[in-house]
């Protein structure tokens, strides 16, 4: 469990992206974990302390705040506690208030698939801090003459590999989706016509094979041949 502890330059944004992501679920969602995921959005705007990464409020304020009795409150508690989403830090005892945190990667995990629908900045952004982990350059094996390895991210716009031809493709169709999710790619390697690209995360794969194969694979197959399938890793 990770406690939301957020502070300092950009914490603001995260606040509201995590708000966002767990609105849009709720949304999403239907019956009991639709009202227990909005009420979790009401009860985290009003009472979360984002700098101590917890709440102390008891269970006469939360069925306040919901519009509910205590023992509905109790209820939704211990639901929103066994989804994951919250997690019990000190029981509440006689004069003392319950605390609570937020379990960031379970949050970031049970939205995930309701990122796309805020939009392709919001998700790339949700996924750089779900999996922080930097790029890996994969290195192709050197005996392999049918090989080719570019690395575009230094900006050589010169080359004139089939690589650096399609990556000049795709940012010229469409510059947006070319700074979100294309030019962050590198190529593992190509041959026997296959082509492997590696996406810097396991969403910004998923993404890729999901929404943009189809414009990904129409430069691909003009710069490096017709017939020419493309597969889409994750570095890890």
């Amino acid at each position: 469990m990770q406690n939301a502890r957020l502070a300092g330059p950009g914490a603001g944004a995260e606040k509201y992206d995590i708000l966002t992501a767990l609105a849009v679920k709720g949304l999403s969602s239907s019956g009991p974990l639709q009202t227990s995921i909005l009420r979790l959005v009401a009860l985290v705007t009003a009472r979360y302390n984002w700098a101590r990464g917890e709440m102390a409020i008891g269970q006469r304020e939360m069925a306040a705040l919901w519009s509910v009795d205590e023992r509905t409150a109790k209820r939704e508690t211990r639901r929103l506690i066994d989804t994951g989403f919250l997690v019990l830090k000190v029981r509440g005892v006689k004069g003392r208030v319950a605390v609570y945190a937020l379990d960031l990667p379970a949050i970031y995990g049970a939205t995930q698939e309701e990122w796309v629908k805020v939009g392709s900045d919001f998700a790339l952004r949700m996924a750089g801090r779900h999996e922080p982990a930097p790029q890996r350059q994969v290195t192709p094996q050197a005996a392999d003459a049918h090989v080719v390895h570019v690395d575009f991210s230094g900006g050589s716009r010169g080359a004139s590999s089939p690589w650096a031809r399609m990556m000049r493709m795709l940012e010229d169709a469409n510059p947006a989706h070319f700074a979100s999710w294309y030019a962050r790619l590198s190529l593992v390697r190509a041959e026997r016509g296959v082509v492997t690209v590696c996406a810097p995360s396991r969403f910004a794969a998923q993404y890729l094979e999901t929404h943009l194969r189809r414009e990904l694979e129409h430069p691909l197959r003009v710069c490096f041949g017709p017939d020419t399938r493309c597969e889409i890793v994750a570095a890890s």
